[in-house]
């Protein structure tokens, strides 16, 4: 990889005031109250939306490319909902978009009201500053998500995140440090700050009184490297702008080094997995044969 490769990136958690988890300024996280309206007017077209349009001008004048999560109206297939990622380039064009691949099924995380499991696959893409992907929110827990942006070539895995404390705080410092040494690739967690109100009072299904939060989301963002340092986190408790240089030599040296995709052995994951999502598949569990146990005279 030539000298060229190593470049700057920046991890941000609400890089602005006009980002938010769903693209706009007044959109809350609201996908915890099973209300659909007035969120789900928020909606809008990945490909031309008002905000797409508005980070396509700001990626053309910053020479920069932006990740824009955004709640996507796919209005070409029924107007159906998805949680999506738009990616443009420092020209200013709309390289392609990402969707969710794994939808949480926990606490006030309703999201399945919503929007389905993405269907685009794990898409890489090719930017001036490097290979990109971006592993929206929950599926960080998920280490074959990981796994298949790195097998696509991604050099750099995004994972702008919606999370809080009681639920995930915990795992945060580890799941996608982990993920950069696994794959040898560099990993940006993000998350946001602070704390939502809503109107409405909401239940957890769980006993307890119903609430007007969802809880406290505690930011950190940091950016993990294939070999397993990090920076700093951002503050748990204010917005903030993470710019760190990331030399992107480094994932073909550790590869070199640790050579995980040498000895992986995908091919014999690939066969066992695709006999353990059959119907009739029965777990390969090795008992004691009592038949076969030698006799104690």
């Amino acid at each position: 990889m030539s000298p060229d490769r190593a470049r700057g990136a920046r991890s941000e958690q609400n890089p602005a005031p006009h980002f938010r988890p769903c693209g706009r300024t007044d959109m809350p996280f609201a996908f915890c109250t099973r209300e659909k309206l007035p969120w789900t007017e928020f909606a809008e077209s990945a490909e031309d939306g008002l905000t797409t349009r508005f980070c396509q001008k700001l990626a053309k004048k910053h020479n920069m490319v932006v990740i824009s999560p955004i709640l996507e109206r796919d209005r070409d297939h029924g107007g159906v909902l998805w949680n999506t990622a738009v990616v443009i380039s420092n020209s200013g064009l709309v390289m392609g978009k990402t969707r969710k691949n794994h939808i949480p099924r926990v606490g006030d995380f309703n999201e399945s009201t919503y929007y389905m499991e993405g269907n685009l696959g794990h898409p890489v893409f090719q930017t001036q500053f490097g290979r990109i992907a971006v592993n929206i929110c929950y599926g960080r827990h998920h280490p074959l998500n990981w796994l298949m942006y790195s097998v696509n070539g991604a050099e750099i895995i995004f994972n702008p995140s919606a999370t809080i404390g009681e639920l995930s705080e915990s795992m945060w410092p580890i799941e996608a440090r982990n993920a950069a040494i696994a794959n040898h690739c560099f990993t940006c967690a993000l998350n946001r700050v602070g704390q939502e109100h809503y109107p409405n009072e909401f239940t957890s299904g769980d006993g307890k009184k119903a609430h007007h939060d969802l809880g406290y989301f505690y930011g950190s963002s940091y950016v993990a490297a294939p070999d397993g340092s990090r920076t700093p986190g951002l503050s748990r408790n204010q917005d903030g702008l993470l710019v760190t240089e990331l030399n992107l030599n480094l994932c073909q040296q550790i590869n070199d080094f640790w050579t995980f995709k040498m000895t992986g052995r995908l091919e014999m994951y690939a066969r066992e997995l695709a006999e353990a999502v059959k119907p009739n598949y029965s777990p390969n569990i090795v008992k004691e044969d009592l038949v076969l146990a030698p006799s104690s005279g």
